[in-house]
C-alpha cells in the first residue's frame, strides 16, 4: 500500500509514478486527508496519468481514505501480438472492453449518429465490426432499425459468431468474416453509411489507400461516414487516455493526427461536410453536401 498526502496533488505525480515502482498490480493507495477540498476531477486525471483505477472511496478513518488502485499493465490486448483470434476473439481481453459503457465514448457517437442522419439512411457497412457493439447502440437508439439493412464485416470468425448470436431475431442484420483488405471479394454494394472505429489503423491495413478505397467504391454518393479513432490505450479493462506508438512509452498523437488530418482533406475533396469530435476516440463524421 502506498501512502500519500492529498494535499497540492497536482504538484506531486512525479513523486506518486517514482513510488508506484514499489506496488504490485492491484494494490491500493491511500490517501491521507487534508484540509484542502478534494478535486476529484484532478483525481480521475491523475489516475490515468499513473494506470490506476478510481475506486469507490473507502474509509480507513477520519484522515484517511482508499481510492486508486494500480492497474497491471500487463493486462492488455495492446501486448498480445499472437493471431488475430488471441487478440480479438470471444475469449481475448479485447472481447471484455466494453465502449458503449464509456460516457466518453457514447457521447459523441450517438452525436455522430444525429449527425449523419441515422433516422434517414437504409443500408449502413461496419468495417471491424467485432462483436457489434456500434449496432447494438444503433439498435437501441434509431427509430427506424427494423428498416435498417446492417452489414458488419470481421476477420475474427468467434467475434462474428458472438455477433450473430447478439442479433439471431433480426433479419435485417448480416455479419460477414473477411479481411477488409480483400473486400471486393464480398460483392457488397453501395451503402448509405460507413462506420469504421479502431480498426483501419491496423498494421496489416494501408490506411490511405483503403480509405479511398471504401469512399470510392462503398459509399454513395448521398452518402455518409463516421470513422473513429483511438485516443486512448485499455489497461486492466480501464480506458486510458492517449494514443500510444510503437517505441514510444508515453502518449504521441502525430500518427493519429496525420490519419484524421488525411481523410477530412480527401473527404472535404469528394464534396463531404467534415467534423472531428471526441477525446478517448476521436470521432470523424462526413456527410454529403451534394
Amino acid at each position: 500500500m502506498l501512502k500519500v498526502s492529498i494535499k497540492d496533488i497536482p504538484y506531486q505525480v512525479k513523486v506518486f509514478q517514482s513510488s508506484l515502482n514499489n506496488l504490485s498490480a492491484k494494490e491500493v493507495f491511500e490517501f491521507e486527508l487534508t484540509d484542502k477540498e478534494i478535486d476529484f476531477k484532478a483525481l480521475v486525471d491523475i489516475a490515468q496519468i499513473l494506470y490506476c483505477k478510481v475506486l469507490p472511496p473507502k474509509i480507513i478513518d477520519e484522515k484517511n481514505i482508499i481510492l486508486f488502485q494500480k492497474l497491471d499493465s500487463n493486462n492488455s490486448f495492446h501486448n498480445n501480438t499472437n493471431d488475430v483470434e488471441d487478440k480479438y476473439g470471444s475469449t481475448s481481453s479485447f472481447s471484455t472492453i466494453d465502449k458503449t459503457s464509456q460516457p466518453s465514448f457514447m457521447v459523441h457517437y450517438l452525436k455522430a449518429l444525429q449527425s449523419v442522419g441515422i433516422n434517414t439512411r437504409i443500408r449502413v457497412l461496419n468495417l471491424g465490426v467485432n462483436s457489434g457493439d456500434e449496432f447494438e447502440v444503433i439498435k437501441k437508439y434509431s427509430q427506424n432499425f427494423t428498416n435498417l439493412e446492417l452489414v458488419g464485416v470481421d476477420y475474427c470468425a468467434s467475434a462474428i459468431q458472438k455477433a450473430q448470436e447478439k442479433f439471431k431475431d433480426d433479419s435485417n442484420v448480416v455479419f460477414k468474416e473477411a479481411d477488409i483488405n480483400k473486400l471486393e471479394e464480398l460483392s457488397l454494394g453501395k451503402f448509405d453509411l460507413i462506420i469504421t472505429i479502431g480498426t483501419l489503423q491496423s498494421t496489416n491495413i494501408d490506411f490511405n489507400k483503403t480509405v479511398m478505397n471504401i469512399v470510392q467504391n462503398y459509399l454513395n454518393k448521398d452518402g455518409a461516414m463516421i470513422m473513429g479513432f483511438p485516443n486512448c490505450r485499455w489497461i486492466d479493462g480501464e480506458m486510458i487516455y492517449g494514443a500510444r506508438v510503437k517505441n514510444y512509452n508515453y502518449s504521441e498523437l502525430s500518427n493519429l493526427y496525420k490519419d484524421v488530418s488525411f481523410c477530412k482533406k480527401y473527404l472535404q475533396q469528394k464534396k463531404f461536410r467534415v467534423t472531428i469530435t471526441g477525446k478517448d476516440y476521436i470521432f470523424l463524421t462526413a456527410t454529403s453536401i451534394r
